[in-house]
């Protein structure tokens, strides 16, 4: 390589200065692999952080992977970043870097900043040019009131290898092309507002769904180019949907062309164990303390919002970000410079992930996976908050589940588990979630979950889904939930999309997608979703007939929907309501309406109140409820 070639850069002096303080937040323009013209030479630029190496080359399908043939310069300004410009190199060139680390190993890495990869099992980077014309100005322009937390958010979270596959070939999946057409005209149908993606980012074992990346700013080849994956989000967004990615910020893989001891040291990752390794998963943990580190994490984070159009992040295993003792015993883990467990450089880190996002995509949303008591999470961080858009409310899952497995006979020993969660449901901006982690190693789908014989487990379903889109927080359901796969979810498998030509199936994927219209529909169930205000316990203690009863309220006062959940397979006839003024309410849902596969036991569709005072208000309403059914009411104009 010739001296005029070597002296091309991309990186600016004020690029350097950025990168070594941590506050470079668009890296993906530097480091990598571009393609360029320098001195009317097309080629290509590469540049990588290696600051322990030895020597790093360029190695590829273009030189005989011969790591003596394209050598890379080390800059001078102690940044650790190694160059080269090489002539003559196009998109599609496969290449990795072959590092001779400082005790004189050669190693070959996979380039942390590729574009795209190989297929695995293959492990090189690479080289690719994003250029993509989208058409979704319209859903840009109009996303921030789509995106809002007064906006309905209900998600359908997709696992893109096993939402379906070819009837023909079981064993292949969808591309990104055909999902465009296929998963978006189902999302829309069924009412869903936005799809999150579990991780598309390049990995190489595919029973982690996604969880151990390697190429952090790739999505993954098994489905198609970048441009393919761009196609998709295009072909939602022109559709009206949001698109959300899983985001892994917290753990990566051990594999040898990965980011693990890039340069032969601890570079990504604390060489201590007790802070670099992740017991649970066999993985290893990013050094949130170390500039250059906490660049290239946010830096992914901008680039997918940026070059994918990305509508909200996800993030994954925020708690075990979070404490220095997650899932270690004593002694397994270092306390923090004031003794305690927190891992401040993970909460400063999140905060300054979660301002980042914010002052250049206002319009998007961040949300975090958090199962802990951690204050704050949804709170803006000028409040001392992680300032996220949104937390997981795992607390209402697990009490939920919990009280829904419960045979109805002894349901009333254990009203609280559904009350409980309408103490603190206004602290946080909770969503709701009924993810791919609760239908998966022996949990059991969301229909075997449910109690009794067939008729009470789709009734229970049919319930359980109610009481979701009533409570107050957004909403998130694993694809198959809204249909009632009986089997769990097996990502080597296709949906069981045949259940649906069982009526009971198609009911629950009925009463899911008329629950989706009704809160789109009705402003009392998302536009106060966030706020005490807009929540009313009318009856919370019923727990000897099973019933609850409860007001959501919109802005505007007219903004009102009444729902009554009968928790058993008892009907309750007779049943009164208190409502504060006198006329006339009716029927908006009725879980147990023959058309959803219910029996059809409430005739009536209009209730008329009397000037009987009940439950502290001057007038009421009766109506015989169905038994394991939710009825949702609103007062006639």
């Amino acid at each position: 390589m010739v001296d005029k070639e070597s002296s091309f850069s991309l990186l600016t002096s004020f690029d350097i200065e950025l990168f070594k303080v941590g506050k470079h937040y668009r890296l993906y323009e530097k480091l990598g692999s571009h393609l360029v013209e320098h001195q009317n030479i097309k080629g290509v630029f590469f540049a990588v952080w290696a600051p322990n190496a030895q020597e790093v080359s360029v190695v590829g399908n273009f030189n005989s992977w011969n790591s003596q043939i394209n050598k890379m310069s080390l800059r001078p300004d102690g940044s650790g970043i190694w160059e080269c410009f090489i002539p003559h190199l196009g998109n599609g060139s496969i290449y990795k870097y072959s590092i001779r680390t400082s005790q004189n190993e050669l190693i070959d890495k996979g380039d942390p900043y590729a574009f795209f990869w190989e297929q695995p099992p293959m492990t090189a980077s690479i080289v690719w040019d994003l250029k993509y014309k989208w058409d979704d100005a319209r859903w840009m322009k109009r996303r921030a009131n789509r995106n809002t937390l007064q906006s309905p958010i209900s998600v359908y979270e997709v696992h893109l290898g096993s939402w379906r596959r070819s009837p023909h070939h079981p064993e292949k999946f969808l591309d990104y092309k055909h999902l465009a057409h296929s998963l978006t005209t189902y999302v829309k149908e069924m009412g869903y507002t936005h799809v999150e993606f579990m991780p598309v980012m390049e990995h190489p074992y595919a029973p982690s769904w996604g969880y151990q990346i390697t190429g952090y700013y790739a999505p993954s080849s098994r489905f198609g180019s970048p441009q393919d994956f761009m196609y998709l989000i295009d072909a939602l967004h022109q559709a009206g949907i949001g698109v959300i990615l899983d985001w892994v910020p917290s753990h990566y893989p051990g594999d040898a062309h990965g980011l693990y001891r890039f340069d032969g040291t601890y570079l990504y990752e604390h060489q201590d164990a007790r802070k670099g390794f992740h017991p649970d998963w066999k993985s290893y943990i990013f050094n949130y303390g170390r500039f250059e580190v906490r660049s290239f994490i946010i830096s992914n984070a901008l680039f997918w919002l940026d070059r994918y159009h990305a509508d909200g992040l996800r993030v994954d295993a925020v708690a075990s970000m979070l404490y220095l003792d997650y899932s270690r015993n004593e002694g397994e883990w270092i306390p923090n410079e004031s003794g305690g467990r927190e891992n401040l450089e993970a909460i400063s880190l999140l905060k300054e992930f979660n301002e980042t996002v914010y002052a250049h995509y206002p319009e998007v949303q961040t949300i975090a996976e958090e199962s802990t008591t951690f204050n704050g999470v949804s709170h803006p961080t000028h409040s001392g908050g992680l300032g996220f858009g949104m937390k997981w409310m795992m607390g209402w899952m697990h009490d939920t589940l919990k009280y829904f497995a419960i045979d109805p006979v002894y349901r009333k020993f254990h009203h609280d588990q559904l009350t409980f969660s309408l103490t603190y449901a206004f602290t946080e901006n909770f969503m709701l979630p009924f993810s791919h982690d609760e239908v998966v190693h022996g949990k059991g789908s969301m229909i075997n979950k449910m109690p009794g014989d067939e008729w009470q487990k789709f009734a229970n379903l049919r319930l359980v889904y109610a009481y979701m889109f009533t409570h107050p927080g957004a909403k998130l359901l694993f694809m198959g939930n809204d249909f009632a796969q009986f089997a769990e979810w097996n990502h080597e498998h296709s949906l069981d999309w045949h259940l649906l030509e069982d009526e009971k199936h198609k009911g629950i994927q009925k009463t899911v997608k008329g629950l989706n219209k009704l809160y789109r529909k009705e402003k009392a169930l998302h536009e106060k979703q966030f706020d005490y205000t807009g929540f009313e316990w009318i009856d919370s203690i019923d727990w000897e007939r099973g019933t609850l009863a409860y007001r959501r309220k919109g802005l505007e006062c007219i903004d009102s929907v009444w729902v009554i959940l009968n928790l058993t397979p008892v009907p309750r006839e007779d049943y009164r309501m208190g409502v504060e003024e006198p006329g006339h309410w009716r029927v908006v849902f009725n879980s147990d309406n023959k058309k959803l596969g219910g029996g059809g036991y409430l005739k009536k569709k209009v209730f008329a109140s009397t000037e009987t005072a009940y439950q502290g208000k001057s007038n009421s309403i009766v109506l015989s409820l169905p038994p394991l059914c939710a009825v949702i009411l609103k007062k006639m104009a």
